[in-house]
Parts: structure tokens; C-alpha cells; sequence
């Protein structure tokens, strides 16, 4: 965990594949937790430590979260995430396909492009499954259970195997990015849910969550915050 900002209302910071917002089965301290006790001993402060929840990230992934120091700036920054004003950029390594004249690959996805697919949420899996239109995921699951699911990407670097993906999300759903990449032929390096050959050596996958900006709830100036790669030869060789 790194504090990359921090004033009276909010505090944000980079969380590594091993850190988790949530608790969960594991039993690991979850992120508020620490990050309370850390300001209360920093601070010095008598009482308990408030600090909210704005949004969810999953464990494997890094990144960017945002928590709230005081209910006021919880209260309105759940708003904005609700409403869309909460923008966020996510960086995704995956297989380089796109060397199809040296490898022989053919049928690569474009390098740039809006996805939109419908999810479905299996909660025993804890996985999601995409479909490319409403009438196809209704023959999985009742409507009410298919989400819509906007996205767009683009290639923005690559090495000789891999490519590092900027994707931008339009709208909040369990595994979006992992489970449309994958159902296009993207996994992410590292996720094996998704369908990735091999995990990563840290257990975590290589999606990052890189940029978020947004009006702050209180100040009301906007704030930009980007979270370091993680401290690893791949994301160091390929980061722009």
C-alpha cells in the first residue's frame, strides 16, 4: 500500500495484488483496517477513525482506491460513482496477437475498439460470463440478471510477446475488463479464471488501475491521481 493523496475528506491510495478492499474467507486484514489504524497512531487520535468504502477493486488487481475520511465526502463520492463521474483508467497486459505476420495468428481483435457485451454473474464461481447480445445471455439467466457491459480499449505499447492495453470503463460490472478482454481472445496475463496459460509469479494478474479523476465531493477541483506500475521487470519494460 502507498498514500499517493490525501486532505480531510479523502485518502487514496495504491494497493499491490495482496492487499484486499473487502473482507473475505482468507481472514486478512482488509485495507480500511490497516489504513485507519495507520492514522489513528499517525495522527495521533483518541477516538475511532472513520474511513469509507467508495468503491471495490479486486484483490488480484493494483491500483488506485479511494476511500472516505469523513461521511459527508462518502456519502457524495458513492453518488459519483453511481451517476459516472468517477472516470477511471485501467492498464491490461495481455499476449501480443497482434504479430500476425511473424507468428501466423490470424483473426486478431483491433487494436483499438468499444466493446459492449452482456454479463452474467455466476456467484458460486465467482466469475462472469460474457455474451454478445441480450438475447443470448437471456438464454442463460432472466434479464434482470444480464448486465450491460461498455468498454473501450486500446494497444498503446508492446514488446515482442506482450501488449499493454489502456482501457477506459463506461460502466461498473463484477470482472468486466478481465471477462470481456477474455471473450474477445485477450486474457490477462496472470488470470487463470479468465483464461490466462499460467498465473504470475506474485499471484496477483496485470491489470492495474492507473488513472482516476473526478471532481472532488467537497472542494469541488478536480483531482487526478495515477498509481506507479507494480515494481516488476514486465510492467517496468512496457509502461509508457
Amino acid at each position: 500500500m502507498q498514500i499517493i493523496y490525501e486532505d480531510n475528506h479523502l485518502i487514496i491510495v495504491s494497493k499491490t495484488c495482496h492487499e484486499i478492499v473487502q473482507g473475505d474467507k482468507t481472514g486478512d486484514e482488509p485495507l480500511p483496517e490497516t489504513l485507519k489504524r495507520f492514522i489513528k497512531e499517525r495522527d495521533n487520535k483518541p477516538g475511532n477513525v472513520f474511513l469509507g468504502v467508495t468503491h471495490r477493486l479486486d484483490r488480484p488487481t493494483t491500483g488506485v482506491v479511494i476511500f472516505a475520511k469523513t461521511s459527508k465526502a462518502l456519502e457524495r463520492m458513492n453518488r459519483m460513482f453511481a451517476s459516472g463521474e468517477v472516470h477511471k483508467t485501467y492498464w491490461a497486459i495481455v499476449e501480443n496477437v497482434w504479430k500476425s505476420e511473424e507468428t501466423g495468428v490470424r483473426n486478431a481483435p483491433p487494436m483499438e475498439a468499444d466493446l459492449k457485451h452482456w454479463l452474467i454473474r455466476n456467484e458460486k464461481q465467482n466469475r462472469s460470463y460474457a455474451y454478445d447480445s441480450l438475447e443470448a445471455a437471456m438464454r442463460r439467466a432472466p434479464q434482470k440478471e444480464c448486465k450491460e457491459a461498455r468498454l473501450h480499449y486500446k494497444v498503446i505499447n508492446t514488446t515482442p510477446r506482450y501488449a499493454l492495453l489502456e482501457v477506459q470503463l463506461f460502466t461498473g460490472r463484477h470482472h468486466q475488463i478481465r471477462c470481456q478482454l477474455s471473450h474477445i481472445g485477450l486474457s490477462i496475463k496472470g488470470d487463470l479464471k479468465y483464461g490466462a496459460p499460467r498465473s504470475n509469479p506474485d499471484g496477483g494478474i496485470s491489470l492495474h488501475s492507473r488513472k482516476t479523476n473526478f471532481i472532488h465531493p467537497v472542494s469541488k477541483e478536480e483531482v487526478t491521481v495515477i498509481a506507479p506500475v507494480p515494481d516488476d521487470t514486465l510492467w517496468k519494460a512496457i509502461e509508457v
